[in-house]
C-alpha cells in the first residue's frame, strides 16, 4: 500500500515506523528537515521537506497514486486543507486527519464530502484521555482495551508475590471460577512472550493479558491479584489539552485536583472546570505535594509536555505516598526504562494513538487494533465474512484454523454474547473475532486468513 504521511512528529514518526515494517511504500512530509533526516536514518522510507498544505509539495510526495493520506501535523488547518486537496485534485481513496480543536470535532459536517472530505478524524488527546480514564477505573490494571462497543475487554495485570494465581497453573483459574468465562490470551515473562496453556504456571512478575466480557472484568481481576481500594482522589499535574480533558472527564465521579504552572492557564481552567480544585504551582515542588496531601492520593497523573518534569513529579508523588502513578512520556526509550519501576505506568501518547490509525490500514474487515507492549504485540478485532467455501475461518472450529504460531483467538462477540475462544468453538459469519498477536510480523498472515475469496463478491 502506498501511504503518504504528513507530519514527522511523535504520531507521524511512530505510525511510519509501524507501517514501514509491514512492507508499505511510505513517504513522510514535514517542514522540519532535521526531523525528516533523523527519521530517514532509522527507517527505509522517502521524505520530503515542505508545507504539507501546498499542492506542489503533495504532488512531489506522490499524492497522485497514493492509496492513503495520513494528515497528522500539529496544525488542524493544514490537515484539513491537505485532505480537501487530496480528494478534489487527486481522488486519494482514504483520507485521515488528526484534529485537536473541539470546535471542529463537535461539528461533524466539517469533515463531509461537501466540505473538507475527511474520511476519518482522530484526536490523540481524546484517545489518550479515554485510555487514562479506564486505567483509573481499574487501578489494578496495566492496560485496558475495549472491543465491540465495550462488550469485551482485554486487560493486562502483573502477577505479584503472594498473589492468588502465582505458583499455580492456568487451569486452576477455570476450576476456581467456574461461573466466570475468561481466557488468558498471552503471558510476557522477562519481556519474552509465552503461549499460554492449561499447564503454564504463573510466576511473580509475569505480565498477564486476559480477555473477558466487560461485566466480568472486576471478578477476574480479583482472582489475578489483590484488589486495590476503589479510586476516590485523583491528582493531575499539567493543565494542557490532555490534563484539562481528563479533569473534565473525572470531576463528577472523583475528587480531582489539578496543578498548573502557568497562572493564566489556571484562571482559564478554573472557569472551564466546575468540580475540580485548580492550583497554581510546580508539580515538582515537594512542599506543595505535602501540603496537598499526596499521601492520600489514589492515582497521580503527570501530564505536562515535559518528559523530565513528568518523571520527577511522578517519582516525588510515589515517594510521598501516592498509591498509583501514571506518567506521560513522549520518548519511547524512556517508556521502556521506567515502566513497572517506581512509576507504575509510563504512557507513550503515540503508542496509545497508533491503534486508531492502524485499524484503517489493515486489510480485511478490521474493526479495531490495539497496540500492546509498547508496539511489540497487537490485539485485533476482525469481522468474519462469507461461508465455509469462501472463508478460511467461517464454519470452522478454532483448532481447524491455520493460525500462525503466536496468534491466539481470545474471544468471539456474537451479537450481545461474548464467547471465549476454546479449541472447539465454531466461528460463524459476522462474528467479531478478537485475535491476540504476540509478534507484529504475524499480523499480515492473520489479516489474510480473514479475507474472503473473490467468489464471495
Amino acid at each position: 500500500m502506498k501511504i503518504l504521511i504528513l507530519g514527522a512528529g511523535q504520531v507521524g514518526s511512530t505510525v511510519a515506523e509501524s507501517l514501514v515494517s509491514e512492507a508499505n511504500d511510505i513517504t513522510v512530509v514535514d517542514s522540519d528537515g532535521d526531523k525528516l533526516r533523523q527519521l530517514q536514518d532509522r527507517l527505509d522510507l522517502r521524505t520530503l521537506t515542505g508545507n504539507a498544505a501546498h499542492p506542489s509539495v503533495l504532488e512531489q510526495a506522490g499524492i497522485a497514486d497514493a492509496d492513503m493520506l495520513l494528515a497528522v501535523t500539529q496544525s488542524d488547518e493544514v490537515n484539513l486543507v491537505a485532505c480537501k486537496l487530496a480528494a478534489t485534485l487527486y481522488n486519494t481513496p482514504t483520507r485521515i486527519a488528526r484534529i485537536r480543536a473541539a470546535d471542529y470535532l463537535e461539528r461533524p459536517e466539517v469533515f463531509s464530502a461537501e466540505n473538507f472530505c475527511v474520511n476519518f478524524s482522530i484526536c490523540p488527546e481524546q484517545i489518550l484521555t479515554e485510555y487514562i480514564v479506564k486505567l483509573i477505573e481499574f487501578p489494578e490494571a496495566l492496560q485496558v482495551q475495549r472491543f465491540s462497543q465495550g462488550k469485551a475487554s482485554l486487560v493486562a495485570v502483573r502477577a505479584f508475590e503472594g498473589g492468588p494465581l502465582v505458583g499455580k497453573p492456568l487451569s486452576f483459574l477455570r476450576s476456581h471460577m467456574p461461573q466466570v468465562e475468561t481466557r488468558v490470551a498471552a503471558i510476557f515473562r522477562k519481556d519474552g512472550p509465552l503461549i499460554p496453556e492449561g499447564s503454564t504456571v504463573i510466576e511473580e512478575g509475569d505480565e498477564i493479558f486476559f480477555i473477558a466480557a466487560t461485566g466480568n472484568i472486576r471478578s477476574v481481576l480479583s482472582e489475578m491479584r489483590r484488589m486495590d481500594k476503589p479510586t476516590k482522589r485523583v491528582m493531575i499535574v499539567g493543565g494542557g489539552n490532555i490534563g484539562r480533558r481528563l479533569a473534565k472527564a473525572l470531576e463528577h465521579d472523583y475528587q480531582v485536583k489539578l496543578i498548573e504552572y502557568n497562572k493564566k492557564s489556571c484562571e482559564r481552567l478554573a472557569g472551564e472546570l466546575t468540580n475540580t480544585l485548580v492550583l497554581n504551582g510546580d508539580g515538582t515542588d515537594e512542599k506543595l505535594m505535602q501540603q496537598e496531601h499526596i499521601d492520600e492520593v489514589d492515582v497521580f497523573c503527570a501530564l505536562t509536555n515535559d518528559d523530565e518534569n513528568n518523571i520527577m513529579s511522578s517519582l516525588l508523588a510515589k515517594q510521598g505516598g501516592a498509591r498509583k502513578v501514571i506518567a506521560l512520556i513522549n520518548r519511547s526509550a524512556y517508556v521502556d526504562l521506567l515502566q513497572g519501576g517506581k512509576i507504575d505506568i509510563a504512557l507513550s501518547p503515540a503508542q496509545v494513538t497508533i491503534g486508531s490509525l492502524l485499524a484503517y490500514v489493515r486489510q480485511g474487515d478490521v474493526v479495531a487494533v490495539h497496540s500492546l507492549r509498547r508496539g511489540a504485540a497487537e490485539a485485533l478485532e476482525l469481522v468474519a465474512h462469507g461461508d465455509r467455501q469462501s472463508s478460511r475461518v467461517v464454519g470452522r472450529r478454532i483448532d481447524e484454523i491455520d493460525l500462525p504460531k503466536g496468534a491466539t483467538i481470545g474471544a468471539i462477540v456474537r451479537g450481545d454474547q461474548v464467547i471465549m475462544g476454546h479449541h472447539d468453538t465454531l466461528i460463524e459469519a459476522e462474528d467479531h473475532v478478537i485475535v491476540f498477536v504476540i509478534n507484529k510480523r504475524m499480523v499480515k498472515k492473520v489479516e489474510k486468513l480473514f479475507q474472503v475469496s473473490l467468489g464471495f463478491f
